[in-house]
């Protein structure tokens, strides 16, 4: 163990959290999937809890693998990577795999496994940002030679993302829009932009809520009809996270004891938050807001010390996503947003979109692990000029 310990390198914090998130969400999905155990797997279970432990822990292979990987290799990555990203999402949206009347998962052939395009892409589309910003800081404030180069993969991706995945889209084009003001695009350019999203996003919620009542269009009427309503289907799950929530009060129920995971939807996924509060009560929702801030401080903090422009943007896009993310999940389940569908980062049961999230944490993690190479090699912390 300590040998293994010894070749973890990059920032500490991260890697505590990492601790910190995972061991919630063993604990957390080993109890929320009781009624799914009974339901599908006659009882057993132990079944999703090993599922989930073999999923994590190729996740945290994942993690481990791009940690050690140099993050300027990174830059020319993301070429390819959207490259194939833009295929795979008009593809996902013809033929791919369609639940709840959402055409977001591709199935691989031979080995039957499903995955999110749009987390692929969310990914991809960063590491493009990030590497463009970097290209484009000579000329950063020309509309046609900076803004333009920089935005239109950001609307190409997430218009392909959109029909399927709406809340994926927001929050991917509220990082970019972060990145873009942190990479010093002009900032009359990105208000244009933000106010622009912002009329098309209010045309889109009219056209929504006097559509017909089809398809994936319903399902978004629906739910922001419900939030606004508090009633229907959506509201049952956010009353049930509500109960959830109350009840456990300030110590919880302790581990195991959730009463609400056998009423609530999707308790294993986007609503673990709740069954966490309820168990381990504020406290343990307190301790996982907190987890989240200080990732969130760990990797400004890295961005602010990379020793180049790419590094920066690289580690600022890729926590604000997770933590953007993280914040839209625990939101729903207090009942401040509509119902979007986002797990919580590293602690809901999941599969490739938790492979996805540790590629995300472990470039993170490449990051600050060059910075550590730089105060070792300077006898002290490094900050760039």
């Amino acid at each position: 163990m300590k040998a293994l310990l010894g070749k973890l390198e990059g920032d500490r914090v991260i890697w505590v959290i990492v601790a910190f998130l995972s061991l919630f969400s063993i604990l957390a999905v080993y109890s929320s999937t009781g009624t799914l155990a009974y339901r599908y797997q006659a009882g057993n279970t132990e079944y999703y809890l090993v599922k989930h432990l073999v999923i994590m822990l190729l996740g945290l292979f994942l993690m481990f693998v791009a940690h050690k990987i140099k993050y300027t290799y990174y830059s020319r990555l993301s070429q390819l990577a959207v490259f194939i990203a833009v295929p795979l999402l008009i593809i996902t949206l013809m033929m791919g795999t369609s639940i709840n009347e959402a055409n977001r998962w591709l199935t691989l052939p031979v080995i039957n496994l499903t995955f999110q395009s749009s987390d692929f892409a969310k990914l991809a589309l960063i590491m493009y940002v990030a590497r463009l910003l970097t290209k484009k800081q000579d000329q950063i404030k020309d509309f046609k030679s900076a803004f333009l180069p920089v935005v239109l993969p950001v609307i190409v991706i997430c218009a392909l993302i959109l029909p399927a995945n709406l809340s994926t889209a927001i929050i991917l084009f509220a990082t970019a829009v972060v990145l873009m003001f942190i990479g010093r695009i002009s900032v009359k350019y990105i208000l244009a932009l933000v106010l622009t999203g912002v009329v098309m996003l209010s045309v889109f919620m009219v056209v929504l809520l006097n559509s017909p009542d089809t398809g994936r269009l319903y399902t978004w009427k629906n739910r922001v009809e419900n939030f606004i309503n508090k009633e229907g289907a959506e509201s049952y799950q956010t009353d049930q996270s509500k109960i959830a929530i109350a009840t456990g009060g300030v110590a919880g129920k302790m581990p195991g004891n959730s009463v609400q995971r056998n009423f609530l939807p999707q308790a294993y996924s986007d609503f673990i938050y709740a069954i966490i509060v309820e168990e381990y009560g504020l406290i343990g929702g307190f301790v996982i807001l907190m987890l989240y801030l200080i990732l969130l401080f760990r990797g400004v903090r890295i961005a602010h010390r990379s020793p180049g422009s790419f590094g920066a943007f690289l580690a600022a896009g890729l926590t604000f996503s997770l933590v953007f993310q993280a914040m839209i999940n625990m939101a729903v389940t207090v009942g401040l947003l509509p119902v979007t569908g986002q797990p919580l980062p590293l602690v809901s049961m999941g599969g490739t979109s938790l492979w996805f999230t540790s590629l995300a944490i472990g470039i993170i993690l490449s990051v600050s692990r060059r910075v550590e190479e730089l105060e070792t090699e300077k006898g002290g912390e490094y900050a760039p000029a």
